[in-house]
């Protein structure tokens, strides 16, 4: 059960044209945000601490239900467990809140920048996420579109 869940998150669908751009991007974004954290620093005295606490303990909360919801897909291989339920992507969505809770923890523009180009480049790897979905799951996954959001 553990392998094939690791199997199925490290797995890329095909990407086509600007996807492999956008993975690209998506790539270098993710290891220039954290590595942009070991050196920015953290902002205590202000109400953007006290809200990117929150919403970075939020995005950390979101992520963990949403991996777990990931390693108990339904039969046919389509996740529809808890926050599936309310988003086709919750992991994404997930990354995009922790990430904002530590834009608002260091007040960094330049953080606030690459999350922008992050969150935007990950849109395109949805994009072939899904069309990898329709064509592995056909009229299900269509059907599981059209009743849940892309994000929220």
């Amino acid at each position: 059960m553990m392998v094939s869940t690791l199997r199925r998150a490290a797995f890329y669908a095909p990407l086509l044209g600007k996807e492999q751009i956008a993975y690209y991007i998506y790539q270098v974004t993710t290891v220039l945000i954290l590595l942009s954290l070991f050196f920015l620093n953290i902002k205590p005295d202000s109400l953007l601490f006290n809200i990117g606490l929150v919403v970075y303990i939020l995005g950390i909360v979101l992520y963990a239900v949403s991996t777990i919801n990931f390693a108990n897909p339904k039969m046919n291989g389509i996740n529809v467990n808890g926050l599936y339920r309310i988003s086709r992507n919750p992991m994404y969505v997930a990354y995009f809140i922790y990430f904002l809770g530590c834009v608002l923890l260091t007040q960094s523009w330049i953080l606030f920048g690459l999350l922008i180009i992050f969150q935007s480049s990950s849109h395109w790897i949805i994009l072939s996420e899904e069309r990898w979905c329709i064509k592995k799951f056909g009229a299900d996954y269509i059907k599981y579109m059209n009743k849940v959001r892309r994000y929220i």
